[in-house]
């Protein structure tokens, strides 16, 4: 088996530079960098990560909830934050560990395991809310961790506590408001789900201010429905009997779907839709949509966690938060 000491031969180097080349590469200059790394490429050497980790006291782990399976539309944002996050994770030397929590309190006792038994360096919370526990908890337990979510109430980046990255979903609904009102007609209608939701007003804001912005009927309606194809369905079949929209924004893809479904029993299929969250089911139908990229999400998570080092996270990392903007997709 090809050892660090190996590497450091072939390299020319001590054995504590070819340490610091694989857990700590800012503290080595370049030019030396690429000897070490050629070294390792030309050796195959593989460090051996159960030993780092009783050496380091780092596990190279980050813990993130799984959510339970919830079926239909809903969820494959999230589905693809956690296959990004590991994939992102796993370039830095770092690995993913899911738990399941169907409930805050659950959730808050994982936290409890994770931070006694030393299993996790850092915890990526999802689903934020005002007043979050988690987070809380995670301040007491002197636990490094980054949000999927803005900490609802200081949304500002400039004021954040701990360090957060999120979709913009404002400026998604602007962008679909915009591109309607260009292009379908005045009166663009809005189906969000019922208020205070947080993420959904927020989407509803985008909208509300497109219309005021533009050449928007000001009294086009607002409906709310819960997040289902069929509870959406029911509601724009009985918006579509009175009035003649010109075009639905909307605030999940399963309420766009519902929306479409509703305009083809009323015999308008053509009826202009965009929905939010870009998924495979709105693409099927030729639904527009937006794409929320939680790539870039994860992508930016990660760089908080881990600061300027690459390799290790920061303990604390620095509090910042991010708004990633999201894309339009015109079907």
């Amino acid at each position: 088996m090809v050892t660090i000491e190996d590497v450091a031969r072939r390299a020319g180097v001590s054995r504590q530079t070819v340490s610091n080349v694989i857990n700590a590469p800012a503290k080595v200059r370049e030019p030396t960098r690429e000897k070490v790394d050629a070294a390792i490429t030309a050796l195959g050497y593989a460090p051996n990560a159960v030993a780092r980790r009783l050496r380091t006291q780092r596990t190279s782990t980050i813990g993130v909830r799984l959510d339970a399976y919830s079926g239909g539309v809903s969820g494959v944002v999230l589905d693809r934050f956690v296959h990004a996050l590991t994939e992102h994770a796993a370039t830095r030397g770092l690995r993913v560990l899911l738990y399941a929590a169907r409930t805050v309190d659950e959730e808050l006792r994982h936290i409890n395991e994770l931070a006694d038994g030393g299993e996790v360096d850092a915890i990526i919370l999802t689903g934020t809310s005002r007043d979050d526990r988690r987070a809380e908890r995670l301040r007491e337990r002197d636990m490094p961790f980054a949000a999927f979510g803005r900490p609802w109430g200081t949304e500002d980046p400039a004021e954040a506590s701990h360090p957060w990255v999120d979709i913009d979903g404002a400026a998604g609904t602007r962008a679909a408001t915009a591109y309607l009102l260009g292009d379908a007609g005045p009166r663009v209608a809005f189906l969000g789900w019922p208020p205070d939701s947080e993420t959904g007003d927020d989407r509803e804001r985008g909208w509300r201010e497109a219309m005021a912005a533009g050449s928007g009927d000001r009294a086009a309606p607002r409906i709310s429905s819960e997040d289902g194809v069929a509870q959406a369905q029911g509601a724009i079949r009985t918006l579509l009997k009175d009035d003649a929209v010109d075009g639905i924004v909307c605030a999940s893809d399963a309420l766009a779907i519902g929306a479409h479904l509703a305009a083809v029993e009323a015999g308008r299929p053509g009826l202009r839709i965009v929905g939010f969250d870009n998924t495979a089911a709105a693409e099927a139908l030729g639904i527009s949509s937006v794409e929320q990229l939680p790539e870039r999400v994860a992508a930016g998570l990660l760089d908080m966690l881990m600061g300027p080092e690459e390799r290790r996270i920061s303990h604390p990392p620095a509090p910042v938060g991010l708004l990633v903007e999201p894309q339009l997709i015109v079907r």
